[in-house]
C-alpha cells in the first residue's frame, strides 16, 4: 500500500473523542466566547467596519495596565537595570535603584535574570517575602522554608489543588469554592478530576460568607465525594467585598472542626476602599486565635504582582506561604515545583520590589509613595463611580465594591430575552452581553460564568478604565440596558 494510501486510513492520534476528555470540561469565562468576538470586532474596526462606536473597551479582565494604569517608576527602573545590568553605571538611576538591581543580580546564577534559579524561588527573595509577611502581620514571625515563589498566583493554587485531589467515587476530592467565584477554581478542579462544591455568598448582604451556607453546601457534599479544602477569596473576585474579621475567625473554627485544608486568595489584599473595611490575613488571624488553631489548622495563602497598585500582569511573579503543612506533603511539594524548573525569574524580582519597597530617607521613597497613593486613591473613587451610576439605572442593583476591581451588578432580564436566549442555545445573560459588546463596544463577562444563584442574572466589570472612559462605559450600560429592557418588554 502506497504511503498516501496508509495516511489516509490512519487518521489523527489526537481528537475530540481520544483527547482528555477533563480539558473539555474546562470552561474561563473571563476569555471565553464573548472575549473571542471583541478580538473580531476589534479585527472589522481596523478593515474600516461602520459600527456605532469607534472602540472595543474591555471591561472583562483585571488588566490593570492595559487599561491605561502607568507602571510604578521604581520597579521598572530596578527591573531595568536587572535586564541590562550595563545601566548599573548610569547617572540616570538613583543609588537605591541600583543597589536593589545590584542585590538581585548578585542572587541570580552568573549575576543574570536569564539564568535559572531554585525551584521554590531566589533566596533573598523569599527572605523579603517572609519580611513583609511578619510586618504585615504584626510581627508574627515566617519562615522563608514555607514561601515559594510563583508564576502568579494562578499556578501555586493549581499546584496546592494538585496536592490535595486523589480518590474516585465518594471518596474523591471535593473543593467549596464560593459562588459567584473567578473561573480558575472550576476550571483547575474539571482539568483536575475534583469535585466542585458550591457555597453562595449572600448577595443581600453585600456578598457576606455566612456559616450557615457553608455547613449546608458540606453537609450536601458528603453524600456524593469526599471534602478536604476550603478556598476563600479576600477581597472578592468577582463580588468586590471585603471579609470582617469576626468572619475569618469563624471559617477558621469551621475549617478546623470540619478537618478542612484552606487556601486564602490574598492577592487584592491593597484594594480595599469602602469606610470601616479592612485587610485581615488569615494567617494573621490564625496565630492571633492560639495554638489550638495556629498549631493544627492547614492553610495556604497567597498573593500576587498582578492586582494592588502594581498591575503588573504580564511578569507573573507571585508566591504562597504553606503553614502547618506536613513536613512529607512539603518534599513532595517541592519535587512537584522542581519539574517545572523554576518560576519567571524578572517576575520573582518584580515581586521582592513589591515586598520590599524603598524605605523613607531612599532617593525613591517619595516618588514611589506618590504613585501608590494616587493608584489607590484613584481606584477608590472609581469603585465609588460604578456603584452609583449603575445603581440609577432601573433594573440594575450593584452592590458596593469594598476591594478588588471588579463591580458584579445583578440585572433585571426580560423574559421575552430570556426566551429569546435559550432559543440561541445561550444564556440568558450571555445573551445580553453578546448585545452589549455588538452595540456598545463595551465587553464584560457574563455572570453565569462566574456561577450565580438561579433565576438571578450578572456581568462583571471592572472598574479600571480611566475615570473619564469609565463614565462614557457607565452611560452607554444605562443607556443599552434602558433600550435592551424596553425591546423585550
Amino acid at each position: 500500500m502506497s504511503e498516501n494510501g496508509l495516511a489516509s486510513r490512519r487518521g489523527k492520534v489526537l481528537t475530540t473523542d481520544t483527547m482528555n476528555p477533563s480539558v473539555k470540561k474546562v470552561e474561563y469565562a473571563v476569555r471565553g466566547p464573548i472575549v473571542q468576538r471583541a478580538v473580531e470586532i476589534e479585527n472589522e474596526l481596523k478593515k474600516g467596519a461602520k459600527k456605532p462606536f469607534s472602540e472595543v473597551i474591555k471591561a472583562n479582565i483585571g488588566d490593570a495596565h492595559a487599561m491605561g494604569q502607568q507602571p510604578v517608576t521604581f520597579f521598572r527602573q530596578v527591573l531595568a537595570l536587572c535586564s541590562y545590568p550595563e545601566l548599573l553605571n548610569s547617572p540616570l538611576f538613583p543609588e537605591d535603584v541600583k543597589s536593589r538591581a545590584g542585590r538581585i543580580l548578585q542572587s541570580c546564577g552568573g549575576g543574570s535574570i536569564g539564568a535559572y534559579s531554585a525551584s521554590q524561588g531566589i533566596e533573598c527573595v523569599r527572605q523579603d517575602v517572609a519580611q513583609y509577611i511578619k510586618q504585615r502581620d504584626g510581627g508574627i514571625p515566617c519562615n522563608p522554608d514555607n514561601i515559594y515563589l510563583s508564576t502568579g498566583a494562578s499556578d501555586a493554587i493549581v499546584t496546592i489543588l494538585k496536592l490535595l485531589v486523589c480518590g474516585e467515587g465518594r471518596t474523591c476530592t471535593g473543593a467549596m469554592i464560593p459562588i459567584p467565584q473567578y473561573p480558575l477554581y472550576s476550571a483547575a478542579l474539571a482539568e483536575l478530576g475534583a469535585v466542585q462544591i458550591n457555597y453562595y455568598l449572600d448577595e443581600e448582604n453585600c456578598w457576606s460568607l455566612n456559616i450557615g451556607e457553608l455547613r449546608r453546601a458540606l453537609v450536601d457534599a458528603r453524600k456524593h465525594c469526599n471534602p478536604r479544602v476550603l478556598c476563600i477569596i479576600n477581597p472578592g473576585n468577582p463580588t468586590g467585598q471585603v471579609q470582617s474579621r469576626k468572619c475569618i475567625e469563624d471559617v477558621i473554627r469551621f475549617a478546623a472542626e470540619e478537618n478542612l485544608f484552606l487556601m486564602a486568595d490574598e492577592v487584592y489584599q491593597d484594594n480595599v476602599y469602602a469606610d470601616g473595611c479592612h485587610f485581615h490575613s488569615f494567617k494573621k488571624v490564625l496565630f492571633e486565635m492560639g495554638p489550638q488553631y495556629s498549631n493544627t489548622v492547614e492553610l495556604a495563602s497567597f498573593h500576587s504582582t498582578s492586582k494592588c497598585y502594581m498591575g503588573e500582569c504580564g511578569f507573573r511573579g507571585g508566591y504562597m506561604e504553606v503553614v502547618n503543612m506536613d513536613s512529607d506533603v512539603k518534599a513532595q511539594l517541592t519535587k512537584l515545583v522542581s519539574v517545572r524548573l523554576c518560576p519567571p525569574v524578572p517576575g520573582q524580582a518584580l515581586m521582592d520590589l513589591v515586598v520590599n519597597p524603598p524605605k523613607p530617607g531612599e532617593p525613591s521613597h517619595a516618588t514611589f509613595m506618590k504613585e501608590r497613593t494616587a493608584t489607590l486613591r484613584s481606584l477608590a473613587e472609581r469603585a465609588k463611580l460604578t456603584e452609583q451610576i449603575l445603581n440609577t439605572v432601573p433594573g440594575i442593583h450593584c452592590n458596593p465594591v469594598q476591594g478588588a476591581m471588579y463591580s458584579f451588578p445583578q440585572i433585571t432580564i426580560p423574559e421575552r430575552a430570556v426566551q429569546e436566549a435559550k432559543e440561541k442555545g445561550q444564556a440568558p445573560d450571555m445573551f445580553y452581553c453578546m448585545k452589549l459588546l455588538d452595540e456598545t463596544g463595551i465587553c464584560v463577562v457574563p455572570g453565569s460564568g462566574f456561577g450565580q444563584k438561579e433565576g438571578t442574572y450578572h456581568f462583571r466589570m471592572t472598574i479600571l478604565p480611566p475615570t473619564d472612559k469609565l463614565k462614557i462605559l457607565l452611560q452607554k450600560v444605562k443607556e443599552f440596558h434602558m433600550g435592551f429592557t424596553e425591546q423585550f418588554s
